[in-house]
């Protein structure tokens, strides 16, 4: 029987998180799928913990380490199923996920991409988030009306709460191998300005957020990060995408700023239309580093009541 979903997992030393997350999908209401583990390189005992879960619907494939976006790209195409959903290797899935994943494709079958809502979490807290002009309505679901307003305070997808068809893939490309780190939200920004978008504001997805094995560790100047002044063509007559670039140019300024890179400030600052930034954010690109490192430590103390301040991504 051909499955009705493809699940692609890239996996890079997760020895410690990777069960759990096969576990979760293993563990799901609706079983006709297949499991595309990409083992990019690993050098713990990753590829070990996978091979002893048994169940015929899992398959591994070992590449030398080319980054992500390569080990996501190479399942995509090894994928049996026309449809693909992602999940990373530390992440986990509630029961219904692919559930409600399926009802929302059958339901809205001409989009490009389909959302579920997503949570984070780490060690000690939960972080429910916040979506822009999404209606709270419970178990709300149907097509955004623009999915780059609706992220404004949280990006409505996920690389572990998405679908994607491989129609999609077909038209827009796949994740840009070129880059390191925001290759997702790449990916998002093509998919969301040649489709209409699809979301189900039940929660079904968490991230998990772990202080190892990390890009996010490494300073954002020594990384491959997404470029978004590439699509300011495309942002022109789409006040709501120029929006969303901008704030996303926002925290890459402030990042920076704190790792001392003045000429990639000033490139950036010009740009961003400040009525697009906050007060606040407009006062933070102004200051000193002193003071940009007193509001990451708040961020994170504001994270832990649900409320995201949207300074640094």
């Amino acid at each position: 029987m051909t499955p009705f979903f493809s699940i692609i997992i890239p996996l890079y030393n997760k020895e410690k998180h990777i069960k759990s997350t096969i576990e979760s999908v293993l563990a799901q209401t609706f079983q006709n799928f297949e499991i595309i583990i990409v083992n990019d390189g690993s050098t713990d005992n990753s590829e070990a913990v996978v091979n002893s879960i048994f169940d015929s619907r899992i398959r591994i494939f070992n590449i030398k380490n080319r980054g992500v976006s390569s080990a996501r790209n190479y399942g995509i195409k090894k994928a049996i199923s026309q449809l693909i959903v992602l999940l990373d290797a530390d992440d986990y899935w509630l029961p219904w996920h692919l559930e409600d994943l399926k009802w929302l494709y059958e339901t809205f079958p001409h989009c490009g991409l389909y959302a579920k809502a997503y949570a984070k979490r780490d060690e000690k807290h939960l972080y429910k988030l916040r979506f822009h002009k999404v209606p709270k309505i419970k178990n709300w679901h149907g097509v955004l009306d623009d999915f780059f307003e609706s992220s404004l305070k949280a990006c409505i997808a996920h690389s572990s709460s998405v679908m994607i068809p491989k129609s999609s893939f077909d038209k827009v490309g796949y994740f840009n191998e070129n880059y390191n780190s925001g290759e997702d939200t790449d990916l998002w920004i093509r998919l969301a300005i040649d489709f209409p978008v699809a979301f189900y504001n039940k929660v079904s997805a968490y991230h998990q957020q772990h202080t190892t094995n990390r890009i996010s560790q490494i300073a954002l100047s020594s990384r491959m990060h997404f470029n978004p002044l590439a699509y300011e063509i495309s942002a022109q007559n789409n006040p709501n995408l120029k929006k969303f670039l901008d704030l996303n140019k926002v925290s890459m300024a402030l990042q920076f700023k704190l790792e001392n890179q003045d000429l990639l400030v000033k490139k950036l600052m010009k740009s961003i239309d400040k009525n697009n930034c906050t007060p606040l954010q407009r006062l933070l690109l102004n200051s000193p580093k002193s003071m940009l490192q007193l509001a990451w430590e708040l961020k994170k103390m504001a994270l832990k009541v649900n409320i995201n301040l949207r300074l640094f991504g």
